[in-house]
């Protein structure tokens, strides 16, 4: 039987990220996912590492946009009927997170975490010699009324006092950053201190590669068969049970299938988001993500090609894919740049893991001895893997945590 100090659950960014980190720290470390590397939620992003972002998404307070939202014609949100009601307390916490003041509050909790986020992500590209999936170009943000924009001003202000590079534009500005854009918005905000990655997947193996030249192990496993024996945390893998004095749980959008056996049962929803890639017509091309804030999608230039990206979607997890709402934005999206043919036959999905006030839960497991959390990072899983690796390799060796780790614990919710 193996023995090892520490079983990460879950091998997608954040639990590469956290085994990478445990790791170098000198723990042996044992990975286990019962799929591939990088290929679950964190394959299905827009590239993105937000260290610029403040705010968080937050619940519609305009009465047209939720009845279209209700009506089922919005490309920023979709969702099943069916799941309604299931999703209903979520969504009502959601909205009483999106309370001006509560906002202000999230922003200022998660900034520590944001701040470190493109440094983390620097010191492990380097070291895993993947500094060229790293592109430093920002990224634009398009608006196609006077209103959107205005409504960024508060966003803009706090961005300034902090001392963020962030620049309002014209059109004609933006197209001089992005010549194949079309003139079909009004406004632009460029984050200029916003780092992208060529390829999201490629990124994470690095890191995995990088983990296991230090020592680390990768085995195929159900995260599920997670028991205690003997005071130890025991899974079973496909080389055996494997036994160790901690777990960590990174298994975003399935995490609550392993912690609800365990008496662990956070408020987490689900957000599904879709993508897929198109090629582009003649010589167009993009430096960075640029997001159609109205039409509520994203798109990236990716080593796959444009990855168009979708909101969100509302239904159960494992429900049969419906992405209406790549279809919903696909005229926006040709219409502001050249976008060419699919490159693949159907649409990616995946699951975003969300907690309600839009902080992930980075700490130890309730009543649960050696079990820990790093899960629940909603849209900025990608941006934050590497510092919730790092945040939480120190509070479990005993080093002292580079920011305070109480905004995140899972005791938050007890006292809600």
């Amino acid at each position: 039987m193996a023995r090892t100090d520490a079983i990460v659950l879950g091998a997608g960014i954040v639990g590469v990220s956290v085994a990478l980190h445990l790791v170098k720290r000198g723990l042996a470390v044992t990975l286990v996912d019962r799929g591939e590397t990088g290929r679950g939620t964190s394959y299905g992003n827009a590239g993105i590492i937000e260290a610029n972002t403040l705010f968080p998404a937050s619940f519609p307070a305009n009465l047209k946009s939720l009845i279209r939202i209700a009506l089922k014609q919005a490309p920023e949100a979709n969702y099943h009927v069916s799941f309604l009601a299931r999703v209903m307390p979520w969504l009502l916490a959601f909205r009483r997170h999106s309370a001006p003041k509560h906002l202000i509050a999230t922003m200022r909790a998660m900034r520590p975490l944001f701040s470190a986020a493109l440094a983390e992500h620097e010191a492990l590209a380097a070291e895993a010699r993947a500094d060229r999936y790293l592109r430093h170009t920002g990224w634009l943000k398009l608006y196609r009324r006077d209103g959107s924009f205005a409504a960024t001003s508060r966003e803009r202000a706090f961005a300034a006092e902090l001392g963020m590079r962030v620049r309002a534009m014209d059109v004609d500005a933006a197209r001089g950053l992005e010549p194949a854009l079309a003139p079909v918005f009004r406004h632009a905000v460029f984050w200029e201190e916003a780092a992208s990655v060529t390829n999201p997947l490629a990124l994470t193996r690095a890191y995995s590669a990088r983990f296991a030249a230090l020592g680390g192990v990768s085995i195929e496993g159900d995260a599920r068969s997670l028991h205690r024996v003997d005071g130890r945390w025991r899974v079973e893998t496909a080389q055996g049970p494997i036994d160790g004095e901690a777990a960590v749980v990174t298994l975003g959008p399935w995490a609550p299938d392993l912690l609800g056996p365990l008496g662990i049962n956070l408020p987490l929803a689900v957000k599904r988001g879709y993508h897929r890639h198109f090629g582009a017509r003649g010589n167009a091309n993009l430096a960075r993500p640029v997001l159609d804030a109205d039409n509520g999608y994203c798109l990236a230039p990716i080593e796959q090609g444009i990855r168009v990206t979708t909101g969100a979607e509302f239904a159960a997890r494992d429900a049969a894919p419906t992405p209406v709402q790549l279809n919903r934005v696909l005229p926006a999206a040709r219409d502001l740049f050249p976008l060419g043919d699919a490159v693949e036959d159907r649409p990616w999905m995946g699951a975003r893991p969300c907690f309600a006030d839009s902080r992930p839960v980075i700490g130890r497991a309730p009543r649960q001895p050696e079990l820990w959390l790093a899960y629940g990072h909603g849209h900025w899983g990608l941006t934050l893997g590497p510092a919730t690796g790092r945040l939480i390799a120190e509070m479990m060796t005993g080093a002292i945590p580079f920011c305070d780790p109480a905004p995140y614990g899972a005791e938050r919710f007890a006292r809600a």
